[in-house]
């Protein structure tokens, strides 16, 4: 009887220590793309971003422009060209189309740290106010709902209208 005792007695504490737990840790949500997407300054972001992207864009077309050219002139002339023509012509030809795909590679590895460049203010400016309301309001953790599916989700612990608050939106 006493050992029955004593395992109620462990199993009623574990299960008070486990409410009072669950009582402590409080779980918020944030959209973090249109907290990003609201700020006035995600305009001159994208702006420079497409001006910075359309460099690339331009050079690009530019190639594009040669290869088309210069097939053109090798489809066109094949037949009439020396051996060793023939073969500078399609090493010209496979030259610029591995030059294309190179700033191609290069071009989006670039693009993508610009983005990060440019972004990092205002991310660590959302960051920053989320961490605000999060500490004002008592969440322990705060799921960013843009990235992952809630089932559920009461609007009580939708955080986007305080932070936009915040950090002075509509």
């Amino acid at each position: 009887m006493k050992r029955l005792f004593k395992v109620a007695l462990v199993a009623g504490f574990m299960m008070l220590t486990a409410g009072y737990a669950k009582a402590q840790s409080k779980i918020g949500y944030i959209d973090f793309n249109a907290v990003i997407d609201a700020l006035p300054e995600i305009k001159g972001v994208q702006t420079s971003l497409q001006t910075y992207q359309k460099t690339f864009v331009d050079q690009l077309q530019a190639m594009q422009t040669e290869l088309q050219t210069k097939g053109d002139a090798y489809q066109k002339n094949s037949k009439t060209m020396t051996d060793a023509t023939r073969i500078a012509s399609e090493n010209e030809l496979q030259d610029i189309n591995k030059r294309m795909q190179d700033l191609n590679n290069t071009a989006q590895q670039q693009i993508e740290a610009k983005k990060n460049e440019l972004g990092k203010p205002l991310f660590e400016k959302v960051r920053a106010a989320i961490n605000a309301v999060a500490k004002e309001k008592g969440y322990n953790y705060v799921i960013d709902s843009g990235t992952t599916n809630l089932i559920v989700s009461p609007p009580g612990d939708d955080l986007l209208a305080s932070v936009k608050l915040k950090l002075g939106l509509k």
